[in-house]
């Protein structure tokens, strides 16, 4: 077989190498989406004031529970489940100017405490104040008024 042969067989597998993984997130972000109540949300396990750790992710709502799934993951499972009694939200602030680089733009940041240990939560003003209904909605003889 020629050399250019090789070097086209090189390349078209090179190409595939990078579009396969590439076109597994889009189609893996159609099947969380697929069920609806999908959000934008990163994640931060630091405290406030501390820029680093933000993990930018997918929220989807579930009955009783909001899974979180890392945007750059092919995994089918929720890397984090947040219940709906056991999340507290407090306060909200503005990113400061490292973490408007490691932010979705427009996205509002809120601490948080938590079982799985999640101290922030990033996400647009809508996506909170769906975040806050849900939380504030639970079912009769579930915790609520977790929203300081």
């Amino acid at each position: 077989m020629p050399f250019w042969l090789w070097l086209v067989d090189s390349l078209v597998l090179i190409v595939l190498l990078f579009l396969v993984p590439i076109v597994g997130l889009m189609v893996r972000r159609r099947v969380l989406a697929r069920s609806g109540g999908t959000f934008d949300m990163s994640i931060n396990r630091n405290v406030a004031g501390i820029s680093k750790g933000w993990t930018l992710g997918l929220a989807v709502y579930r009955e009783n529970h909001l899974e979180w799934f890392r945007t750059f993951s092919l995994s089918l499972r929720p890397r984090y489940r947040f219940e709906r009694g056991d999340v507290q939200i407090e306060g909200r602030r503005e990113p400061d100017s490292d973490e408007v680089h490691a932010l979705h733009d427009g996205h509002l940041i809120v601490g948080t405490e938590n079982a799985a240990g999640v101290r922030q939560f990033a996400m647009s003003a809508n996506a909170l104040t769906g975040l806050l209904s849900w939380l504030e909605s639970a079912p009769p003889g579930q915790r609520v008024n977790n929203v300081v």
